[in-house]
């Protein structure tokens, strides 16, 4: 029996950066599909509505058919396991990433030991970048567009600012 090698990448991407982009297309070399998994994360303050994450994701890998953006609920483990991906890609800038990343990956390979999680380092040009920090300058009335995919516009974003 083949598996195919599919990786979810995880995340609020709430808004996507060139960053995040920067990940998956890397990951790309790694994995046959990489299904970007866009959630709900119930600790953060919603900027952009799911409905536009999702839309803006796939704007960006528009081009790239081994790349599928959707939207889930629930443990990511458990959404693994519904789409067939046997690892979990993560991308890490700094040293507090990666304990943050560490723990979240031990205590998923202990519910589910069929999922392993892959680290990929963030580009030193990109270490800086959050989604939480753009959300900043969009929210403040600056420009914001060094740190989006080229596909993504200020008029993708104009309506939630």
């Amino acid at each position: 029996m083949t598996t195919k090698n599919i990786a979810v990448f995880p995340g609020s991407f709430d808004p996507v950066t060139i960053g995040h982009e920067e990940i998956v297309r890397r990951g790309l070399g790694l994995f046959e599909q990489i299904i970007v998994a866009v959630g709900e994360n119930a600790g953060k303050r919603e900027f952009l509505d799911l409905a536009l994450r999702v839309a803006l994701i796939r704007k960006v890998f528009r081009d790239e058919p081994r790349v599928r953006v959707e939207s889930y609920t629930g443990l990511t483990v458990d959404y693994c396991e519904r789409v067939g991906a046997s690892f979990l890609l993560r991308g890490l800038r700094t040293a507090a990433d990666f304990e943050y990343e560490r723990a979240v990956g031990q205590i998923n390979r202990a519910m589910n030991a069929r999922v392993e999680t892959i680290f990929l380092l963030t580009s030193p040009r990109h270490t800086f970048i959050s989604s939480s920090i753009v959300k900043d300058i969009l929210l403040n009335g600056g420009d914001a567009s060094p740190f989006l995919p080229s596909h993504v516009t200020r008029e993708d974003l104009k309506f939630n600012i």
